[in-house]
């Protein structure tokens, strides 16, 4: 299996609903690097993964919906905890909705799996991956 991974990152502001978040329930910031990693089993005919290019636009498109804002005001997300788990899988929906778009090109079209990994620090972070 090939893949290319590239990096964005968004900072956030959000606060959760749970006593096990403890102070976490306060309004707080967070600053994640984001790495994206697309999968297929060959290379195209330009021995491409896809498009570096194409990729790096769509992830910054992507999280620019999210950069500088506090989650708690997104309506999509309303009663959920937008811990850095749930917010790989939006990022996730939204690749896998562009690549279905066609985004990324006819090199996207050819792609099986995508994952998705938040550092939200050097010493944590939490993925989603799955099939295209």
């Amino acid at each position: 299996m090939f893949s290319l991974t590239v990096r964005d990152h968004m900072m956030i502001a959000h606060s959760f609903n749970s006593e096990t978040f403890g102070p976490a329930q306060k309004l707080h910031g967070a600053t994640y690097v984001v790495d994206v990693t697309f999968k297929r089993p060959k290379l195209d005919h330009d021995d491409l993964v896809v498009d570096i290019g194409l990729a790096s636009d769509t992830l910054k498109r992507i999280l620019a919906e999210f950069t500088l804002s506090n989650l708690d005001d997104v309506d999509e997300f309303k009663g959920r905890n937008t811990t850095t788990e749930f917010m790989a899988k939006v990022v996730f929906d939204r690749l896998a909705q562009s690549i279905r778009d066609g985004e990324l090109g006819e090199g996207g079209r050819h792609l099986t799996a995508l994952a998705v990994t938040l550092h939200e620090s050097h010493i944590a972070w939490a993925s989603y991956e799955g099939g295209l």
